[in-house]
């Protein structure tokens, strides 16, 4: 009798016996075998528990494999998995689950910190184990088997609604630029409540028949021995840069160690090239790109140390089935090397936002070209660069100014542990560029100091008219500056 053949079964058919999945907390493992059984007895439970076509099913938990198990087992059933940040604030996690109302929510202890009643991921997977498996038959990719909740930077999230082939063309894109092979090994540290941790270190694995290891936390140390480890042989590796940051600053980190990596896969946030080349002289690709929850992975370097470091910075090359277009305000096509707002179309594209119409109507243009509020630019060869968020730029005296540009000006100043620029309402200027720097341990830095950095690279333009520290950046759940937060901190000091 005919299963759902997804990229787990298929491969359970394929080879049964190779080794899927791992729970490094645990310790417990799945061959293909095993975790095709696995997500079936998990459709069984959910079925029996009430859980349809469309209804949600949020989680709220750290890591393990039992996730990305109940999110296949969401799909085989057209229900949609809807994984929550369990770093938000409890009103701001309960007030996700009212927009989701949800059939079912389950959880670990991140249930009981936030007051939300939810069945424990240890019943669940114990339910699992003792459940018959069921087979509905094959189901429809093009419904929805996810929301994804956008991580907030300007306002309210919204939730991004996912179809198994959404995804499906994330895992090819990703697994051409990442070289993933069925001999591959993902060790996944980034939170699986994020388009990383859930999909980009998940599914080009299992569409390939290679390995997830599943990390409960990123900790610099045990991360790095969890890399240089050659009983693991993990080959890739993905992370915010903040993270390979830290794993570079870590006194145990020992690059001869890492030399079993395909690369270092670094996304999310601006990653400044002279940490990246710092990667590269020891030799270890340290590949950049750009992704986002609406579209999985758009752009990547190359896995090659040489043409990384000829554009060190760069979020590479789209991927095939990705189109992208960077125009002017007025909708025009950009010229190389011109700055505009990134558009993208492809079936890597998500459908629409939960229960929010307008924005989705905001979103795309009549030609079905959704607009991403990312500020871009092309070389002639197809290279990326991400220049800033659209709504982070700021108009200073008639000229726009893009505060990632600053920032990434000031990312080598010795005194400097992080920084973050916004605009601020001037009555002569219209906007002005506030800086705020965050020093390394025992250092100061005055503005002037500041200025007499930035004056040899940036127009004058673009200077910031102000230098203000602070102990800490207000950031996501998945490392991004809270740029709303911090303007509004800003604005508060200003008028006390």
């Amino acid at each position: 009798m005919g299963g759902a053949i997804d990229h787990v079964g298929l491969q359970a058919r394929l080879g049964p016996q190779r080794l899927a999945a791992v729970d490094l907390a645990s310790g417990w493992r799945w061959t293909y075998g095993e975790l095709d059984a696995a997500i079936a007895r998990c459709v069984r439970v959910l079925v029996e528990r009430g859980v349809g076509l469309g209804d949600r099913v949020v989680s709220l938990a750290r890591n393990r494999v039992e996730l990305a198990i109940l999110h296949l087992a969401c799909a085989r059933i057209g229900a949609i998995y809807t994984p929550l940040n369990w770093r938000l604030s409890a009103a701001e996690i309960l007030a996700l689950v009212q927009d989701a109302e949800p059939r079912l929510v389950v959880g670990d202890h991140e249930l009981q910190r936030v007051g939300l009643d939810g069945l424990s991921l240890d019943l669940l997977a114990g339910e699992i184990e003792a459940a018959s498996p069921l087979d509905l038959g094959p189901f429809d990719r093009d419904r929805p088997s996810l929301i994804l909740y956008t991580s907030g930077t300007s306002g309210r999230p919204k939730g991004v609604l996912l179809s198994e082939r959404n995804l499906d063309q994330t895992a090819q894109n990703f697994g051409r630029l990442g070289r993933v092979t069925h001999e591959s090994v993902f060790l996944n540290d980034a939170p699986m409540f994020h388009v990383i941790g859930l999909v980009t270190c998940v599914r080009p694995a299992m569409l390939h028949g290679g390995t997830i290891l599943v990390s409960d936390g990123f900790e610099p140390a045990r991360t790095l021995a969890r890399l240089g480890d050659p009983a693991l042989s993990a080959t890739h590796y993905f992370g915010v840069p903040q993270m390979a940051h830290a794993l570079r600053a870590h006194p145990l980190f020992d690059a001869d160690r890492l030399r079993g990596l395909t690369a270092i896969f670094t996304g999310g946030a601006p990653h400044p090239a002279a940490d990246i080349r710092a990667w590269l002289a020891d030799g270890i690709p340290i590949v950049d790109g750009f992704g986002m929850s609406e579209a999985g992975t758009v752009f990547g370097m190359p896995v090659d140390i040489a043409a990384i470091d000829a554009r060190a910075g760069s979020a590479g090359v789209a991927m095939p089935g990705v189109f992208s277009r960077i125009v002017d305000a007025d909708g025009r096509d950009c010229p190389p090397d011109v700055a505009g707002e990134l558009l993208l179309k492809g079936e890597n594209l998500f459908s629409d936002y939960w229960r929010r119409p307008e924005e989705t109507a905001k979103a795309f243009d009549a030609e079905g070209w959704f607009h991403t509020g990312d500020i871009a630019r092309a070389d002639a060869e197809g290279f990326h660069w991400l220049v800033d968020r659209k709504k982070d730029m700021f108009i200073s005296g008639g000229e726009n100014v893009y505060p990632a540009e600053i920032e990434a000006a000031l990312a080598g100043h010795p005194a400097i542990a992080e920084c973050a620029v916004v605009g601020l309402p001037d009555a002569r200027w219209g906007e002005i560029g506030c800086l705020v720097v965050v020093t390394r341990p025992g250092l100061t830095l005055s503005h002037d100091e500041v200025l007499a950095h930035l004056e040899p690279r940036l127009a004058r333009y673009k200077l910031p008219k102000f230098t203000t520290p602070m102990d800490a950046l207000p950031r996501t759940g998945t490392g991004k500056v809270q740029k709303t937060v911090l303007r509004e901190q800003l604005l508060e000091r200003s008028l006390a």
